[in-house]
């Protein structure tokens, strides 16, 4: 980071403690505006920053707008920010002197050895850990958004207190501002639950919170990307299995998921036994691999599943495709000797960047590594880590760490994928594991005729099947490339007498495999044209008397517009090369 940068927004550091110092701002406007609501926690988020306040309702748009007013004075006002601190029973009786019963619960919570600070501005003080911005003269008033007010918990507990959250964002410009909030304005046009239900592709029913219903549009589209996945895998070298949705007790003890992740597992009795309902494929992979016996001559071993899991989401969390209950997952395990290690990560990058290039999504890495709950040694950890660190340093990729954030068993490379707006979605992910193969003593005969145990990595490239579909819906704004599209070519009709000839044009591209639609409505052209262009279908071929004479079509592009007329055959050809490149278009 240059020195210029580090009193930027280029500086993530910055960037937080300008938007922690602006949550200290809308907490004292709230406080002038509002001095009998209490204060609960106001940090910087990803993404802007929020308070919590006990109050006993939400605040309406225009008190959102009289509190940012507030929060521009405070801001003129140039107040310098002061940090003191204060021994615990002097901090606890200073809080409730002020009739602040959260921050008397948070005081009370901190260890023993906690240095208890306090930040000052003007009139108002609140306990906090900083650190801030030196006066609120460093925060430009027009700037600023309040952006939400939404119910929350104290403390994330359910049981406890409802408080009302306030969101909100700033800007050291207001071009800056405005820029923002431009794109939360389209990415409320293209969120996917929006879209889905338009375009007829899923449905979510209140008979099955967090669990989706695919309409047909939707299973085109799934099959189709499904069918991508395993042209992708067989280009690859995979093979494919399925394995039992239910499995026994005893397999997920085994694995350690019994132990480490019961609580988002969902499970069953049969004949008086402990079953569970699979939230991952990888135990059922260790099995098909112990099936048979295994040489050093069939590996790397690649075995890829769609498989079908159930994870136990709380209902709070539950966001259409993007946090489900139920999901496809393109999982993949690699069975491999430790000497192939490296070769393997790295040719599985390649493939992630041959699928995520295809629909035009950028990425960023992080490193995962060991978090508290887990198991194996920490040199092994530290060993694998390294592994993971070389292979992607050696192919020219960068990442950052994420202390703490590994799977139980191993340490992981998870990729986040930046669509068309900017934002980022945590999608790809490769885990290295040599925790499982020992915990199924998994076996493979070395070149010197002895057993050996191998190591391997879980996968997945496009993650939850549902997930990414939400993910490319938003990106695409729901205009889905052709060779993804579940109506690749609308065709509409001028006349009741060109009717048979679209009928006939839809029967010969059908035949040659593609997705045709005719639109027998009794509408005007320019009503059919403004549907389907709603629609957001690729192409429309706009047929006449005058095409029926000539045998040509008038295809029209969702982006383009009017193609000009020509002989179908030349559209076929061109709707061919579209599909077979994957063309974004």
């Amino acid at each position: 980071m240059s020195e210029e940068n580090l009193y930027t927004f280029e500086n993530p550091e910055y960037r937080s403690t300008y938007w922690h110092t602006c949550s200290h701002v809308l907490a004292q406007a709230m406080k002038r505006l509002h001095p009998e609501v209490k204060l609960a926690i106001g940090p910087s988020i990803d993404n802007g920053f929020y308070y919590d306040f006990d109050t006993p309702a939400p605040f309406s748009e225009s008190q959102l707008e009289e509190l940012e007013a507030e929060m521009r004075k405070i801001c003129k006002e140039k107040l310098k920010l002061e940090r003191f601190e204060l021994p615990r029973e002097e901090a606890v009786k200073f809080m409730e002197q002020k009739q602040e019963p959260y921050k008397v619960e948070l005081i009370n919570d901190l260890p023993e050895d906690a240095v208890i600070s306090f930040y000052r501005q003007g009139e108002f003080t609140d306990l906090c850990a900083g650190p801030h911005l030196d006066s609120t003269g460093r925060i430009k008033g027009n700037g600023i958004k309040l952006t939400a007010c939404n119910a929350a918990y104290w403390r994330g507990d359910s049981s406890r207190q409802t408080l009302q959250r306030i969101y909100g964002v700033a800007f050291p410009k207001k071009e800056e501002l405005d820029e923002y909030l431009a794109k939360i304005e389209e990415a409320k046009k293209r969120d996917h639950r929006k879209l889905g239900k338009e375009l007829g592709l899923f449905m979510l029913r209140d008979e099955g919170p967090g669990f989706p219903f695919f309409l047909p549009k939707g299973m085109v589209l799934k099959n189709t990307l499904l069918d991508y996945w395993r042209q992708v895998h067989k280009k690859y070298g995979y093979v494919e299995i399925s394995t039992p949705i239910i499995l026994n007790r005893q397999l997920w003890e085994r694995s350690g998921h019994w132990d480490h992740y019961k609580q988002n597992m969902y499970t069953t009795v049969i004949d008086d036994e402990d079953y569970a309902i699979k939230p991952m494929n990888c135990p059922g992979g260790m099995l098909v691999y112990s099936s048979e016996p295994h040489s050093y001559r069939d590996l790397p071993l690649r075995v890829g599943e769609i498989g079908l899991v159930h994870r136990h989401e709380l209902s709070g969390a539950l966001h259409g495709l993007f946090r489900v209950r139920c999901f496809s997952q393109d999982d993949a395990h690699v069975f491999m000797t430790r000497e192939q290690m490296k070769d393997v990560i790295q040719e599985t990058v390649r493939l992630f960047d041959e699928v995520y290039s295809t629909f035009g999504l950028s990425y960023t890495i992080e490193l995962s590594t060991m978090p508290e709950d887990h198991i194996g040694t920490v040199e092994e950890w530290e060993r694998n880590q390294d592994i993971l660190k070389n292979a992607i340093t050696d192919m020219g990729k960068d990442f950052v760490i994420n202390e703490g954030d590994g799977a139980f068993y191993g340490p992981k490379l998870d990729f986040h994928l930046a669509d068309s707006l900017g934002r980022t979605w945590q999608c790809g992910t490769i885990q290295l594991d040599s925790q499982l193969p020992e915990r199924f003593e998994l076996e493979y005969v070395g070149e010197d005729g002895q057993k050996h145990r191998p190591v391997m990595i879980h996968r997945v490239v496009l993650g939850s099947i549902e997930r990414f579909i939400g993910v490319i819906t938003e990106h695409f704004a729901g205009a889905f490339p052709t060779w993804l599209a579940p109506v690749q070519v609308k065709i509409l009709p001028v006349t009741d007498r060109a009717a048979a000839y679209a009928d006939d044009l839809s029967a010969k591209l059908d035949a040659m495999g593609f997705r045709p639609e005719v639109d027998h409505r009794n509408e005007k052209i320019g009503r059919k044209i403004r549907d389907a262009q709603m629609e957001k279908v690729p192409y429309m071929l706009v047929v006449g008397d005058r095409d029926m004479e000539a045998g040509t079509v008038s295809p029209r592009h969702h982006s383009e517009g009017d193609l000009g007329a020509m002989r179908f055959e030349d559209f076929a050809a061109l709707l061919k090369d579209v599909v077979d490149t994957k063309a974004r278009k």
